[in-house]
């Protein structure tokens, strides 16, 4: 199989942004991640992240991006999608289909509002338009834990808030270690990743977004909740919506029939 994986950068101002690539299709999907991408960049981790999209290869070439590694005081969602569109064009990136989960959700919906001439197909996955109370509660707790150093209590309480009940019963058994390994020298990136979402509020600008729209929510999410897929099916013209009934915040990685849907959407989009 012909994965094609690679790793690179691209400046943004005096600063660079990681991206990983992988695929050799002729059409582009572009991926952004969520608040994990402020404790562990894409940065070298081709190989490492291609695996799942594997079935996506033959159509596209599938490009990861991480937020850019210097993020000044008061960096804004939107401020993250205009540097996104900044970093495709620089890579020569005319036009794309584009998934966000979770915060990438958040600045997936920014680039299509600010920079529609990028976005021919969105995918908006476990995300809101807008903060809400489950939101806000789950990210001001995550921003004690991390001005703590508490990095077991971030892990466990996001595994808590995110996997189904069925993947804890495994996972808890990691518990006892979880706080040992994956943390990072400090949480500055996390930090500025976490308070921009605390002021993120794309719902009243939702119907700026004109190409077709793929949303996926899980029931269960305790992290944004399910209410946020709901609003933006209702203010984004061209949306479909699925949710998962029995999966929560984790469903993109839970949900066995979530890439292939993703895909099959894509597909039909472009007949």
């Amino acid at each position: 199989m012909l994965w094609n994986a690679k790793n690179g950068v691209v400046s943004i101002g005096n600063t660079k942004m990681a991206y990983v690539s992988f695929g050799h299709g002729s059409r582009i999907l572009i991926l952004l991640p969520g608040l994990s991408d402020g404790l562990m960049t894409v940065r070298g981790k081709a190989l490492l992240l291609a695996k799942p999209y594997t079935s996506f290869f033959d159509r596209f070439t599938v490009y990861m991006f991480s937020r850019k590694d210097e993020m000044p005081s008061g960096y804004s969602i939107r401020d993250m999608a205009a540097d996104q569109a900044a970093a495709l064009r620089q890579l020569g990136i005319k036009k794309a289909s584009v998934m966000g989960v979770s915060q990438g959700g958040m600045i997936a919906q920014f680039l299509a509002i600010d920079h529609p001439e990028l976005v021919d197909r969105l995918v908006l996955a476990v995300t809101a338009p807008r903060v809400n109370d489950i939101i806000n509660r789950c990210v001001t707790d995550w921003i004690r834990f991390a001005e703590q150093g508490d990095h077991k209590s971030l892990m466990i309480d996001t595994a808590e808030k995110g996997y189904s009940e069925t993947y804890l019963k495994k996972y808890r058994k990691l518990y006892p270690v979880i706080g040992t390994f994956g943390k990072p020298k400090n949480y500055d990136r996390f930090l500025a990743n976490a308070r921009a979402i605390l002021t993120f509020d794309a719902y009243g600008e939702l119907d700026k977004i004109t190409c077709s729209t793929l949303i996926l929510g899980g029931a269960m999410d305790q992290t944004v909740g399910i209410q946020g897929s709901y609003e933006l099916e209702k203010r984004i013209a061209d949306s479909e919506l699925h949710v998962y009934k029995e999966l929560g915040h984790a469903a993109y990685e839970e949900a066995k029939d979530f890439n292939d849907r993703v895909l099959e959407f894509l597909n039909s989009s472009a007949e």
